[in-house]
């Protein structure tokens, strides 16, 4: 087991890899009437495993539990259109989104929010992955930020926090389903030709 000190260095450079991953991937432009945030998840599964799942803009019900289905216009590049059906009881049917950045080799996926029956107006999101090591195995560190418009009668405060929400679900399941992926994976038998 490592000393005390062996963690708190390891969560430092941790902490130093996030906060260069913010520097490089995560800078928004904000405006007057904007707020914009970032969420970590540490997940214990492999990148591929969890860039898989992130990367199908096409798919985002497979991770995403407040989305319940999808149609796109197009393959998977830049400037892909996809509708997006909300489940009952939010307030919100549906979303359209716009793939502005698809990067396999970089682990990125940056959409845009263009229209839809909700109020998140001006929303654009950038997803990150991210190598790492966890609990002594090969893990990924998911980060996304978001940038959005307040709507008129909230606060800033209000906004950021009924996005994050969002976020925090739409992560938990991502490691939810990959880390069950991993566990699979770790356990199949092997066939030994």
């Amino acid at each position: 087991m490592p000393s005390p000190m062996e963690n708190g260095e390891r969560r430092s450079a941790c902490t130093l890899m996030v906060e260069q991953y913010i520097a490089q991937y995560h800078r928004h432009q904000t405006s007057a009437n904007q707020c914009t945030s970032i969420l970590i998840r540490h997940i214990r599964a492999p990148v591929h495993m969890v860039w898989s799942l992130v990367r199908r803009f096409d798919q985002p019900h497979r991770y995403k539990p407040f989305i319940c289905g999808c149609v796109v216009s197009g393959g998977l590049r830049i400037g892909t259109l996809r509708v997006v059906n909300v489940v009952t009881g939010l307030p919100a049917t549906t979303s359209t989104e716009r793939l502005e950045l698809l990067d396999d080799q970089e682990h990125i996926l940056r959409i845009k929010i263009i229209g839809g029956d909700h109020r998140l107006r001006n929303y654009s999101s950038i997803v990150t992955v991210h190598s790492e090591v966890v609990g002594g195995r090969l893990g990924t560190v998911v980060l996304e930020s978001f940038v959005v418009d307040v709507p008129e009668g909230n606060t800033e405060e209000e906004t950021c926090f009924f996005v994050e929400v969002f976020i925090k679900f739409n992560l938990a399941g991502l490691a939810d389903i990959t880390e069950r992926m991993a566990v699979r994976e770790r356990t199949a038998p092997r066939n030994h030709v």
